[in-house]
């Protein structure tokens, strides 16, 4: 059943709703083709998200039932560039029953007021270069492709090849 934007309520995680949080994590990967690259156990969550040093922030969309329909997982950057604080939106996803009814955007929203809070004053995020859909929501909220920049990762073996370096 969808629900509707009006009944459902946009709060701060906490760590009761690291099984909520993971579900979503894991649609989201199933939704766009990547479960194999999908990892993250609760613990995971449970320890970087809501342990004595926070890595990340999340919001969740509530519906009256108590259920989460959408997250919204985040974390702070600074830009030695602009001189600010940043917000880095790493994962936005709203749960397919409750799609179109105006929570991505309520997310994502809310995650840009939570982060004005504290200062910050640019939001950043990535999407996979296929998600026409993605892309097309974003444009539709004013954010736009930074086309200066390449994102470069270096993970798994390339990344312990680079700190074992000397």
């Amino acid at each position: 059943m969808a629900a509707a934007a009006d009944a459902v309520t946009i709060r701060v995680a906490t760590a009761a709703d690291v099984p909520s949080i993971h579900r979503l994590l894991t649609e989201l990967a199933a939704a766009t083709g990547l479960s194999h690259k999908f990892f993250s156990s609760e613990d995971d969550l449970r320890r970087h998200g809501f342990g004595v040093a926070p890595l990340f922030e999340s919001l969740l969309a509530v519906d009256r039932a108590g259920a989460a329909v959408g997250l919204a997982l985040f974390f702070y950057s600074y830009s030695s560039w602009r001189g600010e604080p940043g917000v880095y939106l790493q994962d936005l996803v709203v749960s397919r029953a409750a799609r179109g009814q105006g929570l991505g955007r309520g997310l994502l929203r809310a995650t840009a007021r939570h982060a004005s809070r504290r200062g910050v004053t640019h939001l950043r995020l990535a999407v996979e270069h296929d998600n026409v859909r993605a892309i097309a929501f974003y444009e539709s909220l004013g954010l736009r492709q930074c086309q200066n920049e390449c994102l470069f990762e270096a993970s798994d073996r390339a990344f312990h090849s680079l700190a074992a370096a000397s």
